[in-house]
């Protein structure tokens, strides 16, 4: 790692961090070769068909739903950074979901981590459930959990790590090994929380890398597109038919913006990491603020296992504020740097309320199983200045605490 906080800190780590990350996103699918005008920069192929030399007889490209020359270039590089044989871009983190579901046939049953992103708990409760297949939501934090909740028609496990917005954590590896005493199961791992540059899930024993392009991988907030990464050809072979039949693919240009956003990715992870840190102490500090949720902190339950298996942290950071629903209104008007939106892993810092936004759709109940309560806050702490951060977090704090003495 770059900085010298961050030399310190790596070397707690035990899991080996990859030296040749930075040349593999510049350079890995992007040889200029591969084109006759020899373009450094992957041109833009915005082509919807490909001229054949003769029926069946073609140059590897047929329909733009089928192959993209843009597309090809990405997903190399997207392979090559998740240390995976393969990978396959889709229009959508969901989009890639719901290709990945399609695996599966009806009356399969599917081992779901408790704590994931809204959308995908959406889609499980519901979506999939109208395809006939079941769901068990566990605590996978504990992967005797995982293993007591399998059946006989178990075929699938859907695990995120960290979680959003709660940060709670799953050992990969030992989930990886209970999933591979049972025959015909996979294991799905999204990892758009940590990107590829601080966790490679199928190192540790994942079948398929599951992100939403849209966050830390593309990084700016201009895209919306989600990938699998996998070394298994079967699996492969089987989702490179849905993309194409279901057809559910993104297009040349963001596709474009996506492989230029990888080149800056571990420079951004880096700054990511640094801010996020800084943030997360700060707050853990803060008279006002209750619990801090970031795995970086020796304070988090689940620290130890967050330096064996990552090779560093993303700048996503949860706290409770003190107080209610009306603090953290209160907190997030008078922010002047974090935007309150949707989404996260992006340049700018973004702030939002789980609750009310990103997991509003969950059951009340389940929310506040979860802990999810109207007074957790989630920040997206991109790469502005940390003393400006600080200090913004600072005064919006001390807004928030005003209110209680009125």
């Amino acid at each position: 790692m770059s900085s010298k906080s961050n030399e310190v800190m790596s070397d707690k780590f035990g899991y080996s961090e990859d030296e040749h990350f930075a040349t593999k996103a510049i350079h890995e699918g992007q040889d200029p070769a591969q084109w006759t005008h020899r373009a450094v920069v992957p041109p833009i192929c915005a082509a919807s068909t490909f001229q054949q030399f003769s029926p069946a007889k073609h140059a590897g490209f047929e329909y733009g739903r089928s192959g993209n020359p843009t597309r090809n270039c990405l997903e190399k590089c997207l392979a090559a950074l998740e240390d995976g044989k393969y990978a396959l871009s889709f229009a959508s983190g969901l989009a890639a979901t719901l290709s990945i579901t399609h695996l599966l046939s009806s009356g399969d049953h599917v081992i779901c981590f408790d704590d994931v992103y809204g959308g995908t708990n959406r889609y499980f409760r519901t979506c999939a459930n109208k395809m006939g297949v079941e769901i068990s939501f566990v605590d996978a934090r504990d992967p005797v959990n995982v293993k007591d909740a399998f059946r006989n028609n178990t075929k699938m496990v859907w695990m995120e790590t960290p979680t959003n917005p709660t940060m709670k954590l799953v050992d990969i590896r030992a989930v990886s090994e209970v999933v591979k005493k049972h025959s015909g199961a996979f294991m799905v791992v999204d990892n758009t929380f940590m990107s590829s540059y601080f966790q490679r899930p199928l190192s540790l024993g994942a079948d398929i890398v599951m992100h939403s392009l849209t966050k830390y991988m593309n990084g700016h907030s201009d895209v919306l597109m989600g990938a699998i990464m996998t070394n298994r050809t079967d699996i492969w072979e089987k989702l490179a038919y849905l993309q194409n039949s279901l057809g559910s693919i993104p297009s040349p240009f963001d596709c474009f913006l996506v492989n230029r956003g990888l080149k800056t990715l571990h420079v951004r992870m880096e700054k990511h990491m640094e801010n996020g840190l800084a943030v997360a102490r700060f707050l853990e500090s803060h008279p006002l603020v209750d619990k801090v949720l970031h795995p970086g902190l020796p304070s988090h339950p689940q620290h130890e296992l967050a330096v064996r298996q990552c090779t560093g942290f993303s700048g996503m950071v949860s706290f409770y504020i003190k107080g209610g629903l009306q603090q953290a209104e209160e907190f997030i008007k008078n922010l002047k740097l974090f935007t309150l939106a949707e989404s996260l892993g992006c340049i700018e810092s973004l702030v939002e309320i789980p609750s009310l936004m990103t997991h509003a759709s969950l059951p009340k109940e389940h929310r506040e199983k979860l802990e999810i309560s109207d007074n957790l806050i989630r920040l997206s702490v991109g790469l502005e200045s940390t003393k400006d951060l600080l200090q913004d977090i600072n005064q919006a704090l001390n807004k928030a605490g005003e209110i209680g003495k009125q």
